[in-house]
């Protein structure tokens, strides 16, 4: 059988707090370096899924990380469709999308819908098992990869498998349960059931046959989302009205659990959904200690521990079995057997209102980054930098001056239509409410310090007169 080359529909847009302090929800794990190679878990997935057996990826996020996606994807040279989701509906509105994106696209399309923020290093096993799932989800049905076990996890979904199918280590998929307690997650083991890796592989007609079954509302809003969408920059922008009609459900409870069109191929490649901070030990190099040490560390009589600083110095003793993770403007001291529960402890945060449980000090934008250095009464400090080209809004203040001082690079300053070029070690001075622009004319990043000074210095103290990245 001939199979059409297979739609990625590559779902980033979580928020990945199992991973705080380093992962928070303006710049969530999908989107950051965390297994030292320098590109992100978004970036590895887009690298596994060029191969000419995969069309051009559709990448549904949402508009909060619409300018980090198409940055980071750039930056590895792959091309592909992104979709703006106007608020989290999970992921069964996600897979609505895509699969009608993907059908329209091209008629009788297969899709395969994956996470973003998964890791898998045996790159040539996940293409074949791809391929395998992609001649069955032809014949109709809606596949998974399901992960062999290596231990009882409670952290995971389980697969039992059932009669065999054609095609290599593939199975009717005989019963989908969500996470067990420790006692039923033993007996699975013991009786050959899979981990849920939660990627799925179906013809888009399939997909949407079934949600047309047992998810109609979903099916119905997506299609609706889509037909009244809007193209904004590079980017396609659903219907906000439309989309929120659909239920807040994922794929799993909305359709594999009551499809019978199910199967499973057991996959035959490495797999981790680094869902916490003891998943990040499991898989990283360790040193004789069991340890696993990153950044400004040092640790004495410690055993089992997985300790990193992106700051200062951290040290660690007589210890074993923890979780430290050190930044700038937060710590994070667990048990290894606790770290699943950090989700937790950001809820708590944030109901104590707590900015550090959602925001990072360091702040991306379509131009670059921000950063901020020190903040009192009646002022606030700022590190900024501009990458080549880069343009910020027209804009001014009510309520704040400012005085921007160039470190490095040269910044071309338009402050009341006069535009002067400010060079390094030069400084300028923008009184409240003059209308104002910064723009890196130059090669090499633009970097300042912005010293904020008045009577109030938040974010929302901005009018945006012209912008070039269409934000209010």
């Amino acid at each position: 059988m001939s199979v059409p080359k297979i739609v990625p529909l590559v779902m980033a847009g979580g928020a990945g707090t199992r991973l705080w302090p380093l992962s928070r929800d303006t710049l969530p794990k999908q989107f950051i370096p965390l297994l030292g190679d320098g590109i992100s878990t978004f970036q590895a997935t887009l690298q596994r899924l060029h191969d000419p057996r995969f069309d051009a990826p559709i990448v549904i996020t949402n508009n909060d990380f619409r300018f980090i996606v198409a940055e980071q994807m750039l930056a590895i040279g792959i091309k592909g469709e992104i979709v703006l989701e106007p608020e989290r509906r999970d992921s069964a509105a996600a897979v609505a999308v895509g699969s009608l994106l993907a059908e329209q696209r091209r008629a009788g399309a297969i899709c395969a819908a994956f996470a973003a923020d998964h890791v898998i290093q045996a790159t040539a096993a996940f293409r074949d098992d791809c391929a395998i799932a992609a001649e069955l989800a032809a014949s109709g049905l809606i596949m998974t990869l399901g992960i062999p076990p290596t231990h009882p996890s409670t952290a995971y979904g389980y697969l039992a498998p059932g009669e065999p199918l054609p095609g290599e280590r593939a199975k009717r998929l005989q019963r989908f349960v969500e996470k067990p307690d420790l006692e039923r997650a033993t007996r699975y083991l013991e009786e050959g059931y899979l981990w849920n890796s939660g990627n799925f592989v179906f013809a888009a007609a399939t997909m949407c046959d079934e949600m047309e079954r047992h998810v109609p509302d979903v099916l119905n809003a997506a299609r609706e989302a889509i037909a009244k969408a809007t193209r904004d920059l590079d980017f396609l922008r659903l219907d906000p009205e439309a989309f929120a009609q659909a239920t807040k459900i994922s794929i799993d409870y909305a359709v594999m659990e009551r499809t019978r069109a199910a199967g499973v191929v057991q996959a035959s490649f490495d797999w981790s959904d680094i869902g916490a901070w003891d998943s990040i030990h499991e898989i990283k190099q360790k040193d004789a200690d069991r340890n696993v040490l990153e950044g400004e560390v040092v640790a004495l009589d410690s055993h089992g521990i997985y300790v990193r600083s992106d700051d200062v110095l951290t040290t660690v003793l007589g210890l074993d079995d923890v979780v430290v993770v050190a930044t700038r403007d937060a710590v994070l001291v667990s048990s290894m057997a606790a770290a699943g529960k950090v989700k937790n402890l950001v809820e708590l945060m944030k109901t104590d209102g707590r900015p550090q449980a959602s925001e990072h000090l360091r702040v991306y934008r379509p131009w670059g980054w921000y950063q901020r250095i020190d903040i009192g009464q009646r002022f606030q400090v700022k590190r900024i930098n501009v990458k080549p080209g880069g343009l910020l809004s027209l804009q001014k203040h009510f309520h704040r001056a400012e005085h921007w001082v160039v470190v490095s690079g040269t910044a071309e300053v338009t402050v009341d239509a006069k535009v002067t070029h400010v060079h390094e070690n030069e400084s300028v001075y923008l009184p409240i409410g003059c209308v104002h622009r910064l723009r890196n004319p130059g090669r090499i990043d633009l970097e300042l310090i912005e010293v904020q000074v008045g009577s109030y210095t938040g974010e929302d103290d901005i009018i945006r007169i012209e912008d070039i990245y269409a934000r209010s």
